[in-house]
This record gives C-alpha cells, structure tokens and sequence, in this order.
C-alpha cells in the first residue's frame, strides 16, 4: 500500500514514517509550504529512512481558507481554532487530494489518535497516550476522509516516540514541541491580524451588562471570553470579558458567575459513528481543547445543530470554538460553538 506521510519536522511525524517503513508500507514523504520558513529536518529524516520526499505549496490555499477564516472570526468577536480549519481543508483536504492524484492510497501524519473499523464505518478514538490526545482537531474528518488516513501514533506514548526516534539517530529526536498557532508563533494574534489587514485596531469602550460604559479598550478582537488580567481598567473587583459586540466593538465585562451557562448551542456539527442524530444522547463533552470532559445530554436541534445540556454549568463558552463530544474513548462528533444559553 502506497501512503504518504505529512511530514512537518516534527519529532512525530519523523517516528510516524519509520513505523510505515518498518511494516513494510511503501511510504514517503510529504511537506507542505503553508507559512514562513520550511522546516528541513522532515527532508533529513527521509534521506535517513531512504525514501521519497516532497514538497507541496499549498501557501495561497491556507491564505485564503485558514488565514482569512481567523481573521474574520477575530473581527467578527469570536474566536476561532485555526488548528480545525487546517487539519479539514488543508492536511485532510487539499493534501490528501494532492497524494491521491499523484499515485497514493492513503495519507498518514504523526496525529495522536486511532481510527477503528466497524463493519465499514470509521470511528475515530482516543489514543493510548491520554496526555497528547489530539481527537478534539480532527472531529471534523469525513468518512471518507477517515478510510484513506492512518494514524501510526495511535499505540504509543510520547516517550516510546521520542526514544525511537534517538534509537535511530534523527536529527529531531529532543526537538520541543511547537504549542502556538504555527502563522503567530509569538502569540500576539491581534498585532498578526492589524498587520496583514494593514490596519490598526480601533479603541473602543468596556460596558457592563446594562451597557453602561466602563472605560476604553483597544479594540475587541484584543480580548477572549472569560479574560480577567490585561483589561488595563480598574474598577474596584475582578471584572472579566463576558461577551463581545463586534459591530459595535465593545467588550462587556461582568462578574465571574456571568461567564457560567448550563446549556451551549452547536452548529455544523460533523457526528461520526453515524450520520444525524435522531433523539437525545447521553455524551461527554469539551468546549476547549484543554477542558476537562464534563457530562452532558446531546439535544439534536436540526440535522447539523444541537444543544449539549451540561451537568453542572460550564465556564466561558466562546462563540467560534469548537465543542467535541465523546462516548468514552469514541468521538461522537463536534461543532461550533454559537452561544451559552441558561
């Protein structure tokens, strides 16, 4: 079987393709060029394991569909994973039709996750390595999508990873793991987005939650829900972002309790183990990537929207994130969250 394997120079991805090699797949490599400077280590370890390597320049793609989708999120007052977007149109998309029409069967990348067969429909779970569980980026993969992908990550920890990867001399085997967005490696997203808008950000003013005015701010997209320090005001006790009103770019501070709701509104949901949900479902579900799941009930609006009713009231549910929602270690699926209702 011929896969070729999304090779960022990471560490993972490195172990990922010496795995395929090792069981005897005809693997090779892939880069994709997205933003800034190619890493070269993904080329080394190819020459190492003696097999293919390529580059693919998909820079205009992700300009248009990542970039473009988390700017106008940011400036619309929400806050979106860019993460998702990516792993949906650029590695599961564009780069899995890239391989299929250059002679590949499969694409495989160095993701922490397990994909199980059962009776012909793919199930997306858990990893054995809980600590680097990634399955909250890829809810959003297609059956058909999920037939052609492997994850040779899947079985083992971090540590196994990292000690194959020096057992076998690559280059990359004690490199860190990157945790920024890739395109804002320093963090300060609202200064990426004024420089490639060519514009600075508006001030404009803190209200309460009567819309009283509190205060200047340095324009909305510089703040996230559920935000308390760098608000830059003082007003006599912890105030935190409640909510944010793009169009008349304002942010609304209140006390802590105002950031907590009981039920959040999901749309364009993606479910998995089967294609629309007919009735109410007992789930567990996450609103952020480093939530902690929290039990909930799954009530199908539509066919691609739904209430998750959570247990016990959950913290700052943030309109553009993603909420991802589990049967143990299965993936129910996923959608965006809209709004925290009570």
């Amino acid at each position: 079987m011929k896969i070729s394997l999304g090779m960022s120079g990471g560490v993972d991805s490195s172990v990922a393709a010496l795995i395929l090699k090792n069981k005897g797949y005809e693997v090779s490599g892939v880069t994709l060029k997205l933003w800034g400077d190619l890493d070269k280590d993904a080329k080394a370890v190819c020459e190492r394991l003696l097999i293919s390597h390529r580059i693919i320049d998909l820079t205009e793609l992700f300009k248009n569909t990542v970039i473009a989708d988390f700017i106008n999120e940011y400036e619309n007052g929400r806050t979106p994973n860019p993460c998702i977007v990516c792993n949906e149109k650029i590695k599961f998309g564009a780069m899995l039709q890239n391989i299929l029409q250059n002679g590949g069967e499969a694409v495989a990348t160095g993701h922490y996750a397990k994909i199980i067969n059962q009776n012909g429909r793919f199930l997306l779970a858990k990893p054995t390595d809980l600590s680097k569980d990634q399955t909250y980026v890829l809810y959003g993969l297609s059956q058909d999508v999920l037939s052609k992908t492997v994850f040779p990550l899947g079985e083992l920890t971090k540590k196994e990873v990292r000690d194959l990867a020096e057992e076998n001399g690559f280059i990359n085997a004690t490199k860190k793991d990157s945790q920024d967005i890739c395109f804002v490696p320093d963090g300060d997203y609202a200064k990426f987005i004024a420089e490639l808008a060519g514009k600075p950000t508006e001030k404009g003013f803190y209200t309460d939650i009567f819309g009283k005015k509190l205060g200047e701010h340095q324009g909305q997209l510089h703040y996230t829900i559920g935000q308390r320090k760098g608000l830059g005001i003082a007003l006599g006790k912890p105030q935190f972002v409640i909510k944010k009103n793009a169009a008349e770019n304002t942010v609304i501070l209140g006390d802590e309790e105002n950031l907590f709701y009981k039920n959040v509104l999901v749309k364009n949901i993606n479910y998995l183990p089967f294609d629309n949900l007919s009735g109410d479902l007992k789930i567990k579900a996450k609103l952020r990537y480093r939530h902690t799941e929290q039990p909930a009930i799954l009530h199908p609006v539509s066919k691609s929207n739904a209430i998750i009713e959570f247990s016990t009231p959950q913290r700052a549910p943030a309109p553009g994130q993603s909420a991802v929602f589990y049967d143990g270690d299965i993936v129910i699926g996923g959608g965006i969250i809209e709004k925290g209702e009570n």
